[in-house]
C-alpha cells in the first residue's frame, strides 16, 4: 500500500486514490492546505495498484525525443487578452472540442477553491483562461478522464508536470485521443494560503468577488498584475507582484508544497504532447510579434502535437524558433525552487494568526515595498520594465553567488 514516509515524496497527483479498487484510499489535507493519500488498512487487499500508478515511485526516465519550438498567439484578441500569455491552450482546446472531444482544466469553483474540471463548449473555455498560483484539486479527474477515452472521445487534459505525469501512470497505457498539455511550473502553493488571502482580501474590500485574475493584463501582457473585481465587474483591487502579499509569498517560496522543493518533473524533455510557458522575450525571436499582448512559447514531444498546430493554425499566429534558443535561461523548466528556510515558521503562525497578522509580519507594506512598485510603474512607463527585470536579477544571482 501507499505510505507516505516524508511529505517531499509525495506531490498530491491522486494517481494513487483514482487507482484504488477497493476504494479505500482517500485524499485529505494536512495542516498546511495540502492533499495527501490516507489508506483505510482495513479495506486494502494489498493488491498494490497504488504503488504501481505512482509517478513519484516510477520515476520515469528522461527519454530524448525530437521537440520543436514555437511563438503561438491566438488571432481572437479577446481570447489572448483574456489568457495568460498568447492563447495557445485554448486553439488546442478548440480542436479537441471540435472533435466531438472535452478539456480537462484548473478552474474556480463557487468559493474560489480552484479545482479540476472538464468543460465539453468553446464557450466554456474561458473558465481555464489565466494562471492560478494554487495546486488544484483534481478529484477524481483522472477516472473522468478515463471513462471519456474508453467511450472512444477525444480528451485533452492540461495540468502541471506531475499532474500530467500522474495521470499518465494512471491510465498505464497510450491512448490515441488523448492529448496532453503542461506548463513549465514554478512550483505549486498551498489552497490553504489562498482560502486565508481570500479571506483577508473579503475584509479590506467589503465586496464579493466576482473573478479573480493571477495575471491580469489590465496594463499589458509585460506588466501584469493580480487583480480582482466585484460582482458588478468593476475592478476593486489591482496590485503586481512587488506589493500583493500573496504573490510576494509565493514568489519568496514560503507557501509552496514540500514536494517542489525537489521537483521530481522538472526536465526539459516530458511525456506529454505539448510544454507551454510565457515568452516575453518575444521581440528577441520576432520584433513583429512584440505588441504586449502575449505571447505563448510551445515546446512539441510528439509528432501528434506538431500535426494538431498544423490543424490549428489558422487559428493562430504561430513561428517556429530555434529549441535550444526557447529553453535557454528557462530554469523553472529544470531547476527546483529553493528552500525558503522561514517556511516552518510562517505555516506555524498560519494556524495561529489572522491572515491580515501574517502577512503584515511576513510581508509588510513598508517603504522598501512601496519604493519597488514605485520603480516598477515608472520603468514601465519609460519602456525599460524588460531591461530592469533582468538587472535585478543579475544582481539577486550575484548576491545567491557571494553567499555561498
Amino acid at each position: 500500500m501507499i505510505q507516505i514516509g516524508d511529505k517531499k515524496d509525495c506531490c498530491g497527483c491522486t494517481a494513487c486514490f483514482n487507482a484504488c479498487p477497493q476504494g479505500c484510499i482517500t485524499m485529505r489535507g494536512d495542516e498546511e492546505g495540502f492533499l495527501y493519500p490516507h489508506v483505510d488498512k482495513t479495506s486494502c487487499n494489498n493488491c498494490g495498484m497504488c504503488e504501481n500508478v505512482c509517478p513519484e515511485l516510477k520515476q520515469n526516465s528522461e527519454i530524448v525525443v525530437s521537440q520543436r519550438a514555437y511563438l503561438v498567439q491566438h488571432k481572437d484578441e479577446q481570447v489572448r487578452k483574456e489568457s495568460t500569455s498568447g492563447g495557445a491552450f485554448t486553439a488546442i482546446a478548440e480542436y479537441v472540442i471540435n472533435l466531438g472531444g472535452v478539456v480537462f482544466g484548473a478552474a474556480y469553483n463557487s468559493d474560489f477553491e480552484v479545482v479540476h474540471r472538464f468543460v465539453e463548449s468553446i464557450e466554456d473555455l474561458k473558465v481555464f483562461r489565466n494562471s492560478k498560483y494554487v495546486q488544484s484539486n483534481l478529484g477524481d479527474a483522472f477516472k473522468q478522464a478515463k471513462g471519456l477515452l474508453l467511450q472512444d472521445r477525444w480528451v485533452c487534459f492540461s495540468g502541471t508536470p506531475c499532474q500530467v505525469e500522474g495521470l499518465k501512470c494512471f491510465l498505464r497505457r497510450d491512448y490515441e485521443k488523448l492529448i496532453t498539455v503542461d506548463v513549465v511550473c514554478r512550483a505549486v502553493p498551498s489552497p490553504k494560503i489562498f482560502n486565508k488571502y481570500i479571506e483577508f482580501q473579503s475584509k479590506q474590500l467589503k465586496t464579493p468577488f466576482s473573478n479573480i485574475f493571477f495575471r491580469d493584463k489590465l496594463y499589458g501582457y509585460k506588466y501584469s498584475n493580480f487583480s480582482i473585481y466585484s460582482e458588478r465587474l468593476r475592478l476593486v483591487y489591482n496590485n503586481g507582484v512587488d506589493s500583493d502579499v500573496y504573490l510576494r509569498s509565493f514568489f519568496s517560496n514560503i507557501n509552496v508544497r514540500p514536494s517542489c522543493y525537489n521537483c521530481s518533473f522538472k526536465k526539459r524533455y516530458r511525456i506529454c504532447d505539448f510544454t507551454l510557458w510565457d515568452c516575453f522575450t518575444v521581440d528577441t525571436f520576432d520584433r513583429k510579434m512584440d505588441d504586449d499582448k502575449g505571447t505563448t512559447r510551445v515546446l512539441t514531444h510528439t509528432a501528434k502535437a506538431n500535426q494538431i498546430l498544423e490543424q490549428i493554425s489558422n487559428k493562430i499566429n504561430i513561428k517556429e524558433i530555434d529549441v535550444e534558443l526557447a529553453i535557454a535561461g528557462v530554469k523553472e523548466m529544470v531547476e527546483s525552487v529553493p528552500y525558503n528556510p522561514r517556511r516552518d515558521e510562517f505555516f506555524s503562525d498560519l494556524s495561529k494568526l489572522t491572515p491580515q497578522q501574517v502577512f503584515q509580519k511576513y510581508f509588510p507594506n513598508n517603504l522598501r515595498a512601496r519604493l519597488e512598485k514605485l520603480a516598477r510603474f515608472i520603468s514601465y512607463k519609460l519602456g525599460i520594465y524588460q531591461q530592469m527585470k533582468k538587472a535585478m536579477k543579475l544582481i539577486y544571482k550575484n548576491k545567491a553567488n557571494q553567499k555561498r
